[in-house]
């Protein structure tokens, strides 16, 4: 069947109009939790870190020099208010739990200030700005004891003086911060979708038209590859033919890897290969984490690599390749290095003088040296980058200006199935080959404005070109459909290659998503295929909850109802949305939990996971405070991950048979595909039955397969 093709100028248009009300949603969402009242009361900041928005009960510790010149401000618990007792021998206390993380864009503000109003971002182009607001700029770092912000790094406003004297303000204070919208994603986001429907139509590429659907891919040829030497003779078929067909594919290949089936370890060995076959390959993915985890992989094989942006982790094996420490170990950046000092002594002797003339005048060199600072780093960033052969980044990050005018000969984009499409189209402007690697089945990247009442006004945008010239209309356009998908539904599935040895599940974990969503092809690996919590590497009792791996804890016949929506709630709910809990269902998940851990399973080897972020706080007051190593989150924060036992609550238990959200398959596969050894369902089966045919199939299944069991309700009282 032929392709149908798709107005590249219409598409970019109808990305741009989506983009503008996600970016207004997001900004909504923004101003919501930090103006739901108006003093930001400790309540309020409480409330609003346990849903991920700010960190509280923080000072300022410690300033450096960052990439560009920017002042990375490093913060810790603040000690004074800290009520850590798990500290370790270095007396530091830890942060405490929040959603906080790499590349959000923040507000870092007075605690005793914090009265005055906080405004959404009303500009987060003026970063680093000395206002009442505080200062503003990019979380590039994150661990239990720390966090660094890049300020004037969320928008470059403001100027070094008013950068230096904001964060100068901060010294000594009781803080706290604010997650804010990101103005600078969506700017670069939409720079690119302006720049696509500008393209002519004669200047539209082979690769752009076969991603369009205006053309077929070419055959993929084998003949030029040859007979393959693997580095890593472990690989099984399904790897190597995913390998072969990604370097025998002209302009598009997608491998399609499922829960477990070693996607990140097929791509390192196709980058290898590539490699050998002298090309130079850019490496992206949509988070510093999956970024950072193929650099991870790739630096034992020696690889000259260099990694944009700022790693998310602290592990020296990737900081080393980040251009941060490039720029300041390389024999090309002993130049850069002396301007740095010069620097960090000046913003010191800042904070040494009152003088209002001399800080001037300090305020006034630092300039200078900031502008010098950039200079030199960019030609010594430019160097770098130029000779290496594997360059990795974020899709944001691959716009930056440390990429522009440098060439690729493919594109290898990893967990393609969790970006935005217009993400995907800041390396693949420049593009003439891409492998997109990732899982359609699992979760799409989470998309606020799909969530929004009709009664809040979001913008339109139309472009000049699209009312100049009428473009079609395209339906069925979202942003939820990601490239991944949308090649499928063009080409089918000649352009992708599925991994099919998972080596993280029991098979009786993994039997029902194989079945009902890839089409029985997973095959469990020996290893892993009979593994149980009773045989863990250290001691474990063999009970009844040990040696099964799946269970189901059936709830039917109305003991343990949902909790209904009542005032308190309603005030709360600008934060959780529309966010359910279900407390003796909550008990019955932290009781099995608790049974689990009593048998020798260590809570670090244990996650509880649900849908709803109410029943995450709920769960998490009965478990965090006791053993603080468990990991307790929504299952949309938990995709990519794994664990020895995966408990989960599905929280939905009504008289009107109603489950929301959870009638999303691809929300449920991630929930039921985290466990190697362990899977402990909780729910209604009589309420979770009516919400699909995937829902009834999963409730009948578990009945059959799983060792199931009827809590009484008493017992919890």
């Amino acid at each position: 069947m032929a392709p149908t093709p798709v107005s590249i100028p219409a598409f970019a248009q109808a990305q741009l109009d989506l983009l503008l009300k996600e970016h207004e949603a997001e900004k909504l969402s923004s101003a919501l939790a930090t103006t739901s009242t108006n003093t930001v009361s400790p309540a309020t900041r409480r409330t609003l870190q346990a849903t991920g928005y700010a960190l509280t009960g923080i000072a300022l510790v410690q300033c450096r020099t960052g990439m560009g010149g920017r002042v990375v401000g490093e913060f810790g618990a603040d000690a004074a208010v800290s009520s850590d007792t798990d500290a370790e021998r270095d007396g530091k206390p830890r942060l405490g739990t929040h959603g906080i993380r790499v590349g959000d864009v923040v507000r870092v503000l007075e605690t005793a200030s914090s009265g005055k109003k906080v405004i959404g971002n009303k500009d987060s182009s003026k970063a680093g700005s000395s206002s009442n607001n505080g200062a503003e700029g990019v979380v590039t770092k994150v661990s239990e004891k720390s966090l660094s912000v890049a300020f004037g790094q969320s928008g470059g406003g403001g100027g070094a003086k008013a950068e230096e004297e904001a964060v100068d303000d901060l010294w000594g204070k009781k803080l706290w911060l604010v997650k804010l919208a990101n103005d600078v994603t969506h700017r670069r986001l939409k720079q690119t979708m302006e720049k696509m429907e500008k393209i002519p139509e004669s200047d539209h590429t082979y690769f752009m038209r076969v991603l369009f659907g205006h053309t077929t891919p070419s055959s993929p040829d084998y003949d030029s590859i040859g007979q393959l030497d693997f580095v890593d003779p472990t690989l099984n078929d399904s790897q190597k033919e995913a390998i072969r067909f990604a370097l025998a594919s002209k302009e598009i290949a997608l491998i399609h890897g499922p829960p477990g089936t070693g996607k990140t370890h097929t791509l390192i060995e196709l980058i290898l290969q590539m490699i050998r076959r002298n090309m130079r390959i850019l490496v992206c993915g949509p988070s510093n984490i999956s970024v950072d985890n193929i650099v991870e992989r790739l630096v034992p094989h020696k690889v000259p690599i260099v990694r944009v942006g700022h790693p998310a982790r602290l592990l020296p094996s990737v900081l080393n390749h980040s251009l941060e420490v490039l720029t300041q170990t390389s024999e090309a950046a002993e130049i850069v290095r002396d301007v740095r000092k010069e620097i960090d002594d000046k913003v010191s002797s800042i904070r040494k003088t009152r003088n209002g003339r001399e800080r001037r005048e300090i305020y006034g060199d630092l300039k200078e040296l900031r502008k010098e600072f950039r200079e030199r780093e960019s030609k010594c960033v430019g160097n770098l980058v130029t000779g290496s052969k594997v360059v990795l980044a974020t899709l944001h990050g691959a716009g930056g200006h440390q990429l522009k005018n440098q060439k690729f000969d493919v594109v290898i984009i990893d967990e393609a199935s969790q970006a935005l499409e217009a993400q995907c189209w800041i390396p693949l402007l420049s593009a003439s080959r891409a492998v997109l690697a990732g899982d359609h089945l699992q979760l799409p990247p989470t998309i606020k404005s799909s969530n929004l009442s009709t009664k809040d006004k979001i913008g339109k945008s139309k472009s000049k070109k699209a009312e100049d010239e009428k473009l079609p209309v395209l339906k069925g356009v979202s942003l939820e459909t990601t490239m991944f998908d949308r090649l499928l539904n063009i080409h089918g599935p000649s352009i992708k290659r599925m991994l099919t040895t998972q080596y993280r599940m029991h098979e009786k974990i993994m039997r029902f998503p194989s079945d009902e969503l890839y089409e029985g092809k997973l095959m469990a690996a020996d290893a892993v295929k009979e593994r149980l919590l009773k045989d863990l590497p250290y001691e474990v009792e063999d009970n009844d909850d040990t040696k099964e791996p799946l269970v189901f804890i059936d709830t039917q016949g109305g003991d343990f109802p949902e909790k209904p929506e009542d005032e308190d709630f309603a005030k709360k709910e600008s934060l959780l949305g529309e966010s359910k809990s279900n407390e003796m269902e909550a008990a019955l998940a932290v009781r099995h939990v608790e049974c689990l851990i009593d048998a020798g399973v260590k809570p670090e080897d244990i996650a509880v996971v649900t849908p709803y972020n109410a029943q995450v706080a709920l769960i998490a007051q009965s478990l965090k405070e006791k053993y603080p190593r468990i990991e307790i989150g929504s299952v949309d924060g938990f995709q990519g991950r794994e664990k020895e036992a995966i408990v989960v609550s599905l929280v939905r238990s009504n008289d009107k048979r109603e489950v929301g959200f959870l009638g999303e398959k691809r929300r449920l596969n991630v929930a039921m595909t985290r466990p190697k050894r362990h899977l402990c369902v909780c729910g209604d089966s009589e309420t979770i039955s009516k919400g699909s045919k995937f829902l009834k199939d999963w409730m009948d299944f578990l009945e059959e397969h799983a060792d199931l069991r009827y809590p009484d309700a008493s017992e919890l009282l």
